[in-house]
């Protein structure tokens, strides 16, 4: 590894200490579902986003919320103090596209056709609301 990579690697790396997040790979469904939740609770407040996910209809909806409990124990663990309601709020939720499974079902006249199974990757970010005052006091 060059000098210049391995100081933008230790740099990327010091920038993820100091953010709390968690991540979901290989999530059997696919990344057009999943976005549609990712942006129902996008910017949230995270007390109000697990609100909103618990009565949602939506099947990934439960996957979100479970990942969303875990980005908010993370950032508990890393402050080493319970959050507050009204104090995190979703800073980045992104759903990237996973390996896809390809499969084969039978057609009329012994033909086939191919069905995608796909998959998705989801991130969250969560961060204080008002970081930005603290750090000016």
């Amino acid at each position: 590894m060059s000098a210049r990579k391995r100081i933008s690697a230790e740099k990327r790396k010091e920038a993820r200490k100091e953010v709390s997040f968690a991540v979901l790979k290989n999530v059997p469904s696919s990344p057009r579902k999943m976005r549609y939740v990712a942006d129902m609770i996008r910017g949230m407040e995270v007390f109000k986003a697990l609100g909103v996910l618990k009565f949602s209809n939506k099947e990934a909806s439960a996957k979100v919320e479970k990942l969303l409990l875990s980005a908010i124990s993370n950032w508990e663990q890393k402050n080493d103090r319970k959050a507050e309601t009204g104090e995190l709020f979703i800073k980045t939720i992104s759903v990237d596209e996973g390996t896809t499974l390809k499969r084969l079902r039978t057609a009329p006249q012994g033909r086939g056709h191919r069905i995608r199974k796909r998959s998705n990757h989801v991130t969250i970010v969560v961060d204080r609301i008002n970081k930005e005052e603290q750090e000016q006091n």
